[in-house]
């Protein structure tokens, strides 16, 4: 009996140890495998700063490749050499990369220093800009020329030296509001503080640039929203804002209308036209004013989706105005095609991204308000000239950032990136990584210094401390008194 039992034993137990077999492991998609390896790579300490670079310095290259291909043909048939314009482009190009290395390395008390002053150099040459063209509009002047002072359009030459004082304005804007602003603190929720003397500068800055640039005005207007809505000022203000902007630039347009260049009395205002333009339709468009539109729409519709190939298009041979500056994203459509714009607007869609984290991680508020300035400012541009190009905006004579030939835009728009740069090494996580493995001195004397060391963080939590409300003093007996 017991051999039976445990034979029945020995050949049971086998049978109630079977598991059942496991499910099949189903293979990760890509996007199961690319959304863990992006949130790691973002997660990293320096991240801000490496896309940041990256992608300014696509756009650079990128822009010095459509200048050089916009620009050769002509250059050849006008001077004999292909390289006239590609190289002065370059030129400032190094100048700008100087102007982004200097600010990387200027330290935010410096920078808000500086604010107020390059603000009102900006100020002193767009006045004197001003006045030359008014002389001449007046008949005061027969160019608009007094000793070695000469104004062209947007430009101030001083001796050979031109410059645009818009530009400069942009980054004085910058600088000098971000510093107004991080000063006044919770007081901006008073109008009286608010508007002094924010407003009325601004307001000045407005009449002196929009007078003559429309273009560089309305994003002056955006760069100031943006401070305003990074300090978080109530939203009636934006509305104020909104309305008081309309109306200056419907001002301004009149203004424009009784200067130089206008027309007789009778006839519609030239500045209103440019700026209805792009609702009208082709077939009832006058063609002296929708010729640029139309160029731009027909080298979009020649470059397709891949474009006719880079260098081969035949529109900037002298058929689009302003080919190598405020339409160069038409030879950018003609020449890559759909797929190439697609490139530059996710560029600037990766800078506008990495300037808002920056605003966001960084703990001073100057910089907080100063990388939301710089970001609204290059953002808002760009937004500008393409939908200026495709016929989704008027046409502003704004440059495109990064891509479009100017000197004085250029080296301006590289010492914002410099300066985008600077707040990114400060974000506290960033500045701890730096500091526990310093690089050596002589890569911080050519490159960057060591940014501010943040404070320590509480143990146990990555959170700032969160104030608690006080409580009412309670009895001996544990009671509360009311």
């Amino acid at each position: 009996m017991g051999e039976d039992k445990t034979e029945a034993r020995t050949t049971v137990s086998p049978a109630a140890t079977v598991q059942p077999a496991p499910p099949p492991v189903r293979p990760q998609t890509w996007s199961q495998q690319l959304l863990p390896a992006v949130h790691g790579l973002l997660a990293r300490p320096l991240s801000s700063y490496y896309l940041l670079i990256a992608s300014s310095v696509l756009l650079l290259v990128i822009g010095l490749t459509m200048v050089f291909s916009a620009t050769s043909v002509v250059a050849y048939a006008e001077k004999g050499s292909a390289f006239g314009a590609i190289r002065n482009q370059l030129i400032f190009a190094v100048l700008g990369l100087v102007g982004f290395w200097v600010c990387q390395r200027l330290p935010a008390s410096t920078l808000r220093f500086l604010g107020v002053y390059i603000l009102g150099a900006a100020v002193v040459l767009l006045a004197t800009l001003d006045l030359l063209m008014a002389l001449e509009a007046v008949g005061a002047l027969k160019d608009p020329k007094l000793g070695p002072l000469s104004a062209d359009l947007l430009w101030l030459y001083i001796g050979p030296i031109g410059v645009q004082p818009s530009e400069l304005a942009k980054l004085g804007v910058v600088l000098w509001g971000a510093d107004i602003i991080s000063r006044k603190g919770a007081s901006l929720g008073y109008w009286r503080e608010l508007s002094m003397p924010l407003f009325p500068a601004v307001g000045l800055l407005f009449v002196l640039v929009g007078y003559n640039d429309l273009g560089t005005m309305l994003v002056l207007l955006a760069l100031i929203i943006g401070l305003l809505w990074a300090a978080g000022v109530r939203l009636r203000v934006f509305t104020a804002l909104g309305v008081l902007g309309l109306a200056g630039i419907g001002l301004l347009i009149a203004a424009a209308s009784r200067g130089a260049g206008s027309g007789t009395e009778g006839e519609p205002n030239y500045r209103l036209l440019r700026l209805t333009t792009f609702l009208t339709s082709p077939e009832k468009c006058d063609f002296d004013l929708c010729y640029q539109i139309l160029q731009g729409r027909s080298a979009i519709y020649e470059g397709g989706w891949f474009g006719v190939g880079l260098g081969k298009g035949a529109l900037k041979w002298n058929w689009l105005p302003a080919a190598d500056n405020d339409f160069i994203f038409a030879v950018v459509a003609e020449e890559l095609g759909v797929v190439g714009c697609m490139v530059i607007v996710a560029l600037f869609a990766v800078l506008a991204y990495t300037g808002f984290r920056i605003a966001r991680r960084v703990d001073d508020p100057f910089r907080r308000l100063a990388a939301t300035g710089i970001t609204t400012w290059l953002v808002a541009q760009a937004v500008i000239n393409i939908g200026g190009v495709v016929g989704l905006l008027p046409i502003t004579g704004l440059p495109l950032p990064f891509i479009s030939a100017g000197g004085s835009a250029l080296v301006v728009t590289m010492a914002g990136i410099g300066i985008l740069a600077s707040f990114a090494r400060a974000e506290p996580d960033a500045a701890r990584a730096l500091h526990a493995r310093p690089p050596a001195r002589w890569v911080r004397l050519v490159w960057a210094p060591l940014p501010p060391l943040p404070p320590p963080r509480r143990s146990g939590s990555s959170r700032p401390p969160v104030r608690q409300k006080s409580r009412a003093p309670e009895d001996k007996g544990g009671v509360r008194r009311r």
